[in-house]
């Protein structure tokens, strides 16, 4: 399909980062076309909160695609190593942690440009972000530029003359500005999910994820609606 100036293929994750980003697109004027992963991960939650997210945006469409991951391992968002919990800052920063899941952004974006291609979409918007996270590869700005440029050459889109724009509105933003953009954007944050250990349905509360957001929450001003298995502390 010929690509539209308006339409854009979100990876949504259900979580607070894809859906702030999800929020920016709308915002920019884009028909939104969201695409989520069930890959096996173990907060397999998130798919379902993406699906409510979709909802409550009125998203174009929304494509929920399974991949497991599981098959290929070495992540502890795929498999039996244990969830860290309780870290500093330091300590979160100091190595790439056992939550990074090979390939995934890698993968994801892939499939969102072929989507984007089908659907016709001019972008996709990618909710990375360098500066809360633990040193993830994939979410850097030289990973985009690269992934951006083999796009551009591997594509039919591409080699057309219209190439598929990515787009990371958050990418050196706080958690805490995140959140206050996702303030005066109206987010629905009750319906996000970040832990990436949860007990069912409840966020655990002291896994990376769960600090990094309540941090944020905190610094940002603002009660996070969700809740956790522990409340006190971060």
């Amino acid at each position: 399909m010929t690509p539209t100036g308006n339409r854009a293929v979100v990876l949504a994750s259900g979580g607070l980062d894809s859906t702030v980003t999800a929020a920016i697109a709308k915002q920019d004027g884009c028909e939104l076309f969201f695409l989520t992963m069930a890959y096996g991960q173990r907060h397999a939650v998130e798919v379902e909160r993406a699906r409510q997210v979709a909802a409550a945006l009125n998203v174009a469409n929304h494509l929920v695609m399974n991949l497991d991951l599981r098959a290929i391992g070495g992540s502890a968002l795929t498999g039996p190593t244990a969830v860290p919990k309780g870290r500093e800052g330091k300590e979160r920063s100091r190595t790439i942690p056992v939550t990074y899941v090979p390939g995934r952004n890698l993968i994801f974006l892939s499939l969102a440009a072929a989507h984007a291609e089908v659907v016709g979409a001019s972008f996709i918007y990618f909710g990375a972000n360098v500066l809360d996270y633990s040193g993830y590869p994939d979410c850097r700005p030289e990973f985009i530029h690269a992934f951006e440029a083999a796009v551009k050459e591997g594509t039919k889109a591409g080699r057309e003359g219209n190439p598929l724009h990515v787009k990371a509105p958050l990418l050196m933003l706080s958690k805490a500005d995140i959140i206050r953009q996702g303030i005066e954007l109206h987010v629905p944050f009750h319906l996000t999910h970040s832990c990436y250990d949860p007990a069912g349905d409840l966020a655990c509360g002291r896994c990376d994820s769960c600090v990094i957001r309540r941090e944020g929450f905190a610094k940002a001003g603002v009660v996070d609606p969700i809740a956790y298995a522990i409340t006190s502390g971060c």
